[in-house]
């Protein structure tokens, strides 16, 4: 189908732009099949918490409206990372529960090795970034470039850094995995979105050299659904003032971008190879069930409008 425009933006129409969905990366398989799961089984947790917490509904559309995206593409990140990432907790009760064991930890802190994301940024080659202090996701985009172009896969100063993502190397300092929470966010991704959700929703601005508390908005289910729509939001302006692409209409094409990251470069890259924005085997999923994601949102009404700001379990 081709895409309708509207005020001069080329609009992303509803569905799949491909017929099968696309290839699931072996990691995700692996990590399926080393707890005897499988994904039909996994999606089918995840929707049934989603259809059986009224209260978790709410918030979610009760967010949505304050970040003005339709609460589907929420419902849609959360499906997808819990399908094809980690299995869902069978009670919201039990992130919370998280959250905290995380937040109150004095051995999280964010670097490489012996050396401290703070003590790390403070190298030359960062320097051009600090135009953007007032700006998050501007400087956390420029930082993350630095890192690709200057540091990832070579040796600085006698360092030898790994060939792998800024958030990967920097921002894990536990466990393995990179993602966490009900919305599977990343630090990284926090300390981008941190300005528009303290405008927002509230919550205070992060620093890279507190990281208990960016574990906390991204852990603590009512935190982490804000940090999740600002990242949906600033998806959908990214792609409709660098590429004139409207995804709005296209939770499938969200949800990859949620999944995948890095909205404002991949935007520019499509602005200049022209085309459309296709899903991935994330958004896939969530266009396919689309309507069944739907009815999840259709019988739960939203919550008066301080809800995005509650920061306590069932509230």
């Amino acid at each position: 189908m081709a895409p309708a425009s509207a005020g001069g933006l080329a609009v992303v129409p509803p569905g799949n732009r491909n017929a099968t969905q696309p290839a699931v990366p072996r990691g995700s398989i692996l990590r399926t099949a080393e707890t005897k799961g499988s994904f039909e089984a996994k999606y089918a947790k995840v929707r049934d918490l989603l259809a059986t917490d009224r209260v978790l509904i709410g918030k979610i559309k009760a967010i949505a409206k304050a970040y003005d995206i339709d609460p589907v593409h929420m419902v849609g990140a959360i499906v997808g990372e819990h399908t094809y990432n980690v299995d869902a907790f069978d009670r919201l009760q039990t992130y919370y529960v998280q959250a905290i064991s995380y937040a109150s930890s004095s051995r999280l802190r964010f670097g490489y090795g012996d050396e401290p994301i703070a003590q790390f940024l403070a190298r030359p080659q960062f320097e051009k970034c600090a135009k953007f202090a007032d700006d998050s996701y501007r400087l956390w985009t420029c930082r993350e470039t630095v890192w690709e172009t200057s540091f990832s896969g070579k040796t600085v100063d006698g360092v030898a850094f790994p060939k792998d993502r800024f958030s990967k190397v920097f921002f894990q300092p536990l466990f393995a995995g990179q993602t966490f929470g009900l919305g599977q966010g990343s630090p990284l991704m926090a300390l981008m979105m941190s300005d528009m959700v303290a405008q927002i929703s509230g919550y205070p601005k992060l620093s890279e050299n507190r990281a208990p508390e960016v574990y906390d908005a991204i852990m603590n289910p009512d935190k982490s659904l804000a940090y999740m729509a600002a990242c949906i939001r600033r998806s959908i302006d990214d792609y409709k003032t660098i590429a004139g692409k409207d995804i709005s209409k296209n939770p499938g094409i969200t949800t990859t971008l949620y999944n995948i990251g890095r909205s404002s470069q991949r935007a520019e890259a499509l602005r200049a190879r022209g085309g459309q924005p296709e899903e991935n085997y994330f958004g896939w999923l969530v266009n396919d069930k689309l309507p069944e994601l739907r009815k999840l949102l259709e019988e739960a009404p939203a919550p008066g409008p301080t809800a995005q700001k509650s920061a306590q379990p069932g509230r």
